[in-house]
């Protein structure tokens, strides 16, 4: 495999590749990557709690009435 700019391997102990990073300033505009990371943030917030749009809409309407 070429090696592409921005994008690094590391292998574990046995030469396997095992981590990849990414240089944002080259890739981070690439629509894939966005979707990963996006993904990766979706999962980490899958067991948090979740509230109703209409518990959302009066939060945020008591926030706007709290700034003016």
């Amino acid at each position: 495999m070429s090696e592409i700019a921005g994008i690094k391997y590391t292998k574990d102990k046995n030469g396997r590749k095992r981590y990849v990073r990414v240089d944002l300033d080259l890739h981070g505009e690439n629509q894939l990557i966005e979707d990963f990371l996006d993904l990766l943030e979706i999962e980490a917030r899958k067991d948090d709690e979740t509230i109703s749009l209409d518990e959302f809409n009066k939060y945020i309407d008591e926030r706007l009435k709290a700034n003016v």
